[in-house]
């Protein structure tokens, strides 16, 4: 896959761009804050409709503008797609693909395969498992459409449970029953869907890590969910009247987690600066690499925000040499430094194209 063309207007700080990229390597240089993130933000608007920075779609309007648009221009395994995504302040937004408008956001996600490493993801040692478990969603709902819809009726279920049981009132034990069935009925599937994931993800985990830092270290990834305890709907009613108490939902795969270690002990707290962006890296190439053999059978496109800050010279070296080679599609890379991006410049077989940003102006 191809990003050919991208046009944005009014998207956060950017007013108005209409960029042509290479097909290969496009590079985005600048002093933080001037908009390089917000160009690949947009990338990521068209393929997942959400802002990877914003959650709340009109907060990607540019101040003081009343409406926002991105519209990319795609190369699909031989076929021209066009996706576009408008919305005006206090409305829905409208995406688009070849013009004709989706009745379900959930039919666009996986056409566009994209893998974002960014300082951001910092967050996925250091946050909560919700951090985690997005990390898995991200990945699984972009090649298995099934479990997009799962996830959702999981969603769903678990809030009106935990509505429920916030009432003053005793809740009705046939409603609470039903939502309880939803919620242990597509919390099986989505449990299943991540098992298998993280087993076959796992090892090739390990091998990016292992080329990144040169084999000296070891990694692993431990998925546990309640899940893995019995028949769940008989764990999420077990506790019922705690829950009650509580006033949410104790049990369930909304309580899963993706424990991450280095050397065997959790990296949270052994790992050292350079070491916990290694391993967010090669968790991101590692993403990348099963997206390209699942999902739309196309190449995903890969997206670089700052990457290389705090790593050492031999781990920068060698992401340079794993990002240049043929194993990846059109890569869009961002940094202050341009020292980095000539590197990078140095080994492409083929065109690239280097963007200045200033101010939210990309020349």
């Amino acid at each position: 896959m191809i990003l050919k063309r991208l046009t944005i207007l009014n998207y956060r700080n950017i007013a108005e761009a209409e960029l042509e990229f290479s097909p290969k390597i496009n590079c985005f240089v600048g002093h933080n804050g001037e908009g390089k993130t917000n160009v690949l933000d947009a990338i990521y608007f068209l393929s997942l409709t959400k802002s990877m920075a914003n959650s709340i779609d009109s907060m990607n309007i540019r101040h003081g503008e009343e409406m926002m648009m991105v519209q990319g221009i795609y190369d699909l395994n031989g076929t021209e797609e066009e996706i576009s995504i408008g919305m005006k302040m206090h409305q829905k937004k409208h995406v688009k693909r070849n013009k004709k408008e989706y009745q379900r956001l959930a039919d666009h996600i996986g056409l566009l395969p994209i893998i974002i490493a960014s300082p951001n993801d910092s967050t996925l040692i250091s946050g909560g498992s919700d951090e985690r478990r997005r990390l898995m969603d991200i990945v699984i709902s972009q090649y298995d459409s099934e479990y997009m819809t799962a996830l959702t009726a999981y969603n769903k279920a678990l809030q009106q449970r935990n509505a429920l049981l916030k009432a003053e009132e005793e809740p009705n034990e046939e409603i609470m029953a039903v939502f309880e069935e939803m919620m242990a009925e597509n919390g099986e599937r989505i449990y299943r869907k991540r098992q298998a994931f993280i087993e076959e993800f796992t090892p090739v985990f390990q091998h990016f890590y292992s080329l990144i830092s040169g084999g000296d270290e070891e990694v692993s990834l431990q998925y546990t969910s309640h899940g893995q305890r019995g028949n769940l709907l008989d764990i999420i009613q077990r506790d019922r009247q705690k829950d009650r108490i509580m006033g949410y939902s104790l049990h369930g795969i909304h309580k899963d987690e993706l424990e991450m270690s280095l050397g065997g002990f959790p990296i949270k707290r052994e790992g050292s600066q350079g070491q916990n962006k290694t391993y967010i890296i090669s968790l991101k190439l590692a993403q990348f690499d099963f997206l390209k053999r699942t999902g739309s059978k196309t190449t995903p496109l890969l997206l670089l925000d700052d990457i290389f800050d705090k790593l050492d010279a031999q781990r920068v070296e060698q992401i340079v040499n794993l990002v240049a080679s043929d194993a990846f599609g059109q890569i869009f890379i961002t940094d202050t430094n341009r020292e980095h991006l000539d590197k990078i410049l140095e080994r492409v077989q083929g065109e690239y194209k280097i963007f200045q940003v200033e101010g939210g102006n990309i020349l």
